[in-house]
């Protein structure tokens, strides 16, 4: 992107994703992947006692989010406490950055802004479920790490 962005929130296109009954979120992406060199900024809304997203973490990317409105609780390598409105949040890469947000309100939407620095590629890590994830350069793949083959392995 070589131009400045400007756009209200209200005309940012928002796109649901419910493929697990514990996870659910609208996004809506300001800055998308691709349209900037190291950057994505998305407004995430969160319906209540859901998660957008399994406990995580990242090797290369960063994150930070900044509540909008409502409460969640948030899941760490150091426990667990409750963010709410007002609140900034940064992950840092790798194992201490790990992190899960959820809508622990009964009624009221989770709204926040995620900022992400992003590279080429990107690896994440699912402790809980004991996944790998791959992300970037067109490779979008999660699996498990017992998937692991010796490295000539049908050659």
């Amino acid at each position: 992107m070589s131009e400045i962005k400007h756009a209200n929130i209200k005309v940012l296109e928002a796109s649901h994703k419910c493929e697990h009954e514990d996870y659910e979120y609208d996004r809506r992406k300001f800055v998308p992947f691709g349209d900037a060199k190291h950057t994505l900024v998305s407004v995430y809304e969160v319906p209540p006692m859901k998660s957008p997203y399994p406990y995580h973490y990242h090797h290369k990317n960063e994150e930070t989010f900044y509540i909008i409105s409502g409460e969640g609780i948030l899941k760490t390598p150091t426990g667990e406490r409750n963010v709410t409105a007002g609140d900034f949040l940064f992950f840092p890469t790798g194992p201490e950055g790990a992190h899960k947000l959820t809508n622990c309100s009964k009624t009221e939407k989770l709204v926040y802004i995620d900022f992400d620095v992003v590279h080429d590629i990107d690896i994440a890590v699912y402790p809980d479920s004991d996944k790998i994830g791959v992300w970037g350069m067109g490779i979008n793949k999660v699996y498990p790490q017992s998937a692991d083959v010796p490295y000539y392995d049908g050659e």
